[in-house]
């Protein structure tokens, strides 16, 4: 199999696909901003599915850690198979859809509009149905993506979502983080992941953890080791894990836990220990010491909403590079297409 697969070619192209949604679509998120302000919503929901969904995960924790608006997802089906309206007055509604084709969430975002919500779209396809749907639109600019599992899209979606959040609240901080992340993205495609990778080549199973915004990473990092390397990996709250599922871990069961320096650090570190000492193998993610865990390399520094997004590149391109060691193609996962109309 060629070693320049789309997926390694389209890892590759986040630091640069992220300066160019930075230039071309500031005009853009400055109006959507603008507008969030005006309506000032008491409510955000956001419609979504896949990987898309994860994006809208990580920016409900960003929207209510900077905003303190309550986010909540919806389902698209209540719209586009159970024809129910939502009262959406004085609230503001984000689709995310890397194709902006899917008629569920088209529908949603339009019965949103028509529910009185402030309609926002994040897509990669200029002129797709979810713009005609949606009051503003956020288009990515990341070019073509081939491979069937989103990265670069992906990526971009969540960078959108900071930079609206970012130019919405008015805060500066948000904002130059935002505004560093192409030379972080290029920092993370250069960390050396071979740890993880030599233990997880002949693995079947994982646990993923995180807390806030490094939960939707998990998530987004469980589905991955789905799609492209046929493992099957399960995310997890580094607090809910011990509620049942850690029953399951026992030795050399492999788990990833994704370290942030935020409020919730500690609480992932003792996680991450209290699984080492039921000796499994557990892999946390930057420098913090923890007993029996071995870390993976990240990059320093950073903004606390930014960084588990640093990190998913970084293991964008470990996972890539797994499925090839594993025997595996990762842009023809079986049974799954690029694009996925469901209703």
């Amino acid at each position: 199999m060629s070693a320049e697969t789309h997926m390694k070619r389209e890892i590759a192209e986040i630091p640069e696909a992220t300066a160019r949604f930075l230039d071309r679509g500031a005009a853009a998120v400055a109006d959507a901003a603008a507008a969030l302000r005006a309506c000032d919503p008491g409510v955000l929901v956001t419609v979504a599915r896949g990987s898309s969904d994860h994006a809208a995960a990580y920016l409900k924790y960003a929207v209510e850690l900077i905003a303190g608006v309550p986010v909540a997802s919806v389902g698209p089906s209540v719209a586009s198979v159970y024809r129910r309206p939502l009262r959406l007055a004085g609230g503001a509604a984000i689709g995310i859809s890397q194709s902006g084709q899917s008629p569920d969430i088209v529908e949603m975002m339009r019965a949103a509009g028509e529910g009185g919500a402030l309609s926002i779209a994040i897509t990669n396809s200029e002129g797709a149905p979810i713009s005609a749907a949606s009051a503003h639109t956020l288009s990515l600019h990341a070019g073509p993506e081939r491979s069937v599992a989103a990265t670069k899209t992906f990526v971009a979606s969540v960078v959108a979502g900071l930079a609206l959040l970012a130019e919405w609240q008015q805060d500066a901080d948000l904002r130059a983080a935002v505004a560093a992340l192409p030379d972080a993205f290029a920092a993370a495609l250069r960390c050396d992941w071979s740890a993880l990778s030599d233990r997880m080549v002949r693995a079947d199973r994982a646990f993923v953890l995180g807390r806030g915004p490094g939960f939707a990473i998990a998530s987004e990092i469980a589905l991955k080791f789905k799609e492209t390397c046929d493992l099957h990996a399960e995310s997890y709250s580094a607090a809910e894990v011990l509620h049942g599922p850690a029953a399951l871990v026992k030795t050399r069961f492999p788990v990833l836990a994704l370290g942030v320096d935020d409020a919730a650090l500690p609480h992932v570190i003792d996680t991450a220990e209290r699984l080492a000492a039921q000796e499994a193998d557990v892999f946390l993610t930057g420098p913090w010491p923890a007993k029996g865990v071995t870390n993976l390399p990240a990059v320093p520094g950073g903004h606390p909403l930014t960084a588990p997004l640093v990190t998913v590149v970084s293991f964008y391109a470990f996972a890539e590079a797994l499925a090839r060691r594993r025997g595996l193609n990762p842009d023809t996962p079986p049974n799954l297409r690029k694009v996925t109309a469901t209703v």
